[in-house]
């Protein structure tokens, strides 16, 4: 049964790091944010589009991130940290899901662009409170725990002549 509709409000959040990574290990691509945005959003009604980047200092990270504006996202940025043994670490999944948390009484639908299933007790939250959860990712790095929770998953890796360049 399909329970979406045109006046359903949106709200996007990409895990652009997680995206990247299985579009360049996988493909050697990188993801069209328009067509993720577009598809996710799937003529209902937009509230917030937010992709959670990671600073790493690359010469072509501003212009990417000003794409993503440009497109349609606001972007969150964290900077890479290093620790003392030369580890380094960046991740958004609590900015990510404290944002989704925020957003879920202003929306009726939280679209997850990752395969972390690290978000999976956040799909089970939110749908609990009442919010459509979908997610889209690529199907052969998405949790299996992720996709059972979601109400909804769009296997990016289905059409990747749509969603990579």
């Amino acid at each position: 049964m399909n329970t979406t509709h045109p006046g359903q409000r949106v709200a996007v959040l990409a895990d652009s790091q997680n995206l990247y990574h299985t579009a360049q290990s996988v493909y050697s691509r990188n993801i069209d944010y328009a067509a993720l945005l577009e598809e996710a959003v799937a003529d209902r009604t937009l509230t917030r589009a937010l992709a959670y980047v990671i600073k790493a200092d690359a010469p072509e990270e501003e212009s990417f991130f000003e794409a993503l504006v440009d497109i349609g996202f606001e972007t969150r940025i964290k900077a890479i940290r290093t620790f003392q043994d030369g580890s380094k670490k960046a991740d958004w999944d609590v900015g990510m899901s404290l944002d989704a948390v925020s957003l879920a009484p202003h929306v009726d639908t939280v679209v997850l662009c990752t395969g972390d299933g690290d978000f999976a007790r956040l799909c089970r939250y939110l749908e609990h409170e009442g919010v459509r959860v979908e997610v889209m990712g690529f199907g052969e790095s998405t949790a299996e725990d992720l996709i059972e929770a979601a109400r909804d998953f769009t296997d990016l890796s289905a059409d990747t002549d749509r969603f990579l360049l």
